[in-house]
């Protein structure tokens, strides 16, 4: 790992679920400080750290909100959710992009479905499920699937210094260690498709200080998965 004393203060972007609530304990416990952003009634969630952090309560694809939060931010560690029919994916990113500092490390989170050069390989099923699920939820104006498509895009087309960090299907428990990872969705280390959600996030806080993920798209599987451990 590279770049580790450049990182002093963190800025985490949906701070209150499940995967940001752990990106929150693995900062603190290599002692950054930390700046949460999360929807205000989301945040008694986080009652457990309100003594540890500060906590920016708004939307996350407000400018406003992520302005004031990224502000002396060293790394700003995003959960790209899409939320409604409302751009909230691609608004997050882009006001994450534009408001960071120009030295800041931006670690992003999404699913596998992100695909950077087309070289990925997905299973029919795989498919089937992602079409399924975007229908779905643009009928339900629930979740905006495609939107998270076109965040990607514009942080693939950014000069910033960034991660893109595509996880796998997840799974509750305690850590395995540090995810295994590779650049195609059908590579053979990848075939398990399963990882820890508490290993998600070591790996998007690892992502902080290692100089090789930059403006990479890493696909990430368990450790201790069966396809890991045989291409170990």
């Amino acid at each position: 790992m590279s770049g580790t004393n450049r990182i002093r203060k963190v800025g985490i972007i949906g701070a209150s679920g499940k995967l940001g609530q752990h990106m929150v304990r693995h900062a603190l416990e290599r002692g950054y400080e930390v700046v949460g952003v999360c929807r205000e009634s989301s945040v008694p969630k986080l009652a457990a750290y309100a003594d540890r952090i500060t906590i920016v309560p708004g939307p996350t694809n407000d400018r406003d909100v992520i302005r004031q939060a990224v502000a002396g931010c060293d790394g700003v560690l995003t959960v790209l959710v899409p939320w409604g029919v409302q751009q909230y994916s691609s608004g997050t990113a882009q006001a994450v992009l534009d408001h960071s500092e120009p030295h800041a490390r931006l670690i992003f989170s999404c699913g596998w479905h992100i695909t950077r050069d087309g070289k990925d390989q997905y299973s029919w099923k795989f498919k089937t499920a992602l079409q399924l699920a975007t229908r779905l939820g643009r009928l339900l104006r629930a979740v905006e699937i495609d939107d998270q498509v076109e965040a990607c895009r514009r942080i693939f087309a950014s000069n910033r210094l960034w991660t893109v960090v595509r996880g796998s299907d997840l799974e509750e428990g305690e850590s395995q260690g540090l995810p295994e990872w590779s650049h195609h969705i059908g590579d053979p280390i990848l075939a398990s498709n399963l990882t820890r959600r508490v290993d998600f996030a070591l790996f998007m806080i690892e992502a902080l200080t290692d100089d090789l993920l930059i403006q990479e798209a890493p696909a990430i599987v368990g450790r201790l998965t069966p396809s890991a451990r045989a291409h170990a």
